[in-house]
């Protein structure tokens, strides 16, 4: 497999500058260097039409969001939305995280954006990012008019853990523990919390993500080894994906997650869920937000952006 030189220069950065892998720090220390680090991977945020924070009731206190209307769009114009969980391994992450990957892909899909703030890892363990996830994800459609969207064309969508979250979204939308959801957008999802595809053999040292620092993540996350089987922790596992709404799977080779997310892709095609897989070959996990480094960043906002707007119309 050969890596894009963007990427090797990402790589080669990180190793200049001595970061530790995340899986020898405590969830504190982590955050801090993966908020340190947007000032040297991302671009400057686009400038968008609005951007609004709100609150939605949870079920332990207030769910945190953050609403982006497309550049050029009318006050008040009904826009279709996308509901977006943040990447970060439920331990790291929040609204300012993915700040500029929102901005960009409201701009490029000409859509509304509502980024979800769940609560962390390991202060607060698995299902507790679901029922966040969920009650924002209902709270959001339920007020549609006052949001000035358009809740027939809902979308949910998330990189590696909130591509995790965006999966079981759809699955609960399909069993109508949520509202409906048109489409769904899985950016490098963790599907799998077993650690069992051959991807977490080949990629176990040299980069951001490798099978040590998914395990640091997951075993923070789940309260039990037991809850790997749990579908709202692994939606690979879960009986059927049938139903589920229209999809886009995004994943690449130098990733861990890579064969799960490939596993995923297969099987909602197999049970005649529409499904648009999209692989890079030559690129790592987490580039979507390391845009200022690596080119092909937008390369994937303007795919996925093509998907939604064909999902929409």
């Amino acid at each position: 497999m050969i890596l894009d030189p963007d990427n090797q220069r990402v790589l080669d950065m990180i190793k200049a500058a001595g970061r530790p892998p995340f899986n020898t720090l405590s969830p504190d220390e982590a955050r801090g260097f993966f908020a340190g680090g947007r000032t040297v991977m991302q671009p400057e945020p686009a400038e968008v039409a609005e951007v609004r924070n709100l609150e939605a009731p949870g079920p332990n206190g207030p769910v945190r969001l953050r609403l982006y209307r497309a550049m050029g769009s009318a006050p008040g114009a009904v826009l279709p939305v996308l509901i977006y969980y943040h990447g970060g391994g439920w331990v790291l992450g929040d609204l300012d995280s993915h700040d500029q990957a929102c901005r960009a892909i409201a701009n490029a899909a000409g859509c509304c954006v509502v980024a979800v703030d769940y609560r962390l890892a390991p202060e607060v363990k698995f299902p507790g990012a679901i029922s966040d996830s969920a009650a924002a994800t209902r709270w959001i459609l339920a007020n549609a008019a006052d949001l000035a969207i358009d809740p027939a064309r809902a979308a949910v969508g998330g990189d590696s853990a909130g591509g995790n979250i965006a999966a079981v979204m759809a699955l609960m939308s399909r069993d109508a523990y949520l509202p409906q959801i048109a489409f769904q957008l899985l950016i490098y999802p963790v599907t799998d919390m077993g650690m069992g595809h051959e991807s977490y053999q080949r990629i176990k040292e040299g980069y951001p993500l490798v099978a040590s620092t998914m395990k640091w993540f997951i075993d923070h996350y789940l309260p039990s080894p037991s809850d790997v089987a749990d579908w709202r922790a692994s939606p690979l596992r879960a009986a059927s994906l049938a139903g589920t709404a229209p999809a886009m799977v995004i994943t690449c080779a130098h990733d861990p997650l890579c064969d799960e997310g490939v596993d995923y892709a297969k099987r909602l095609d197999r049970e005649g869920v529409p499904v648009t897989h999209v692989h890079y070959n030559d690129q790592m996990h987490g580039f979507l937000t390391m845009g200022k480094l690596i080119r092909a960043s937008q390369s994937l906002i303007d795919t996925m952006a093509v998907a939604l707007k064909r999902a929409w119309n």
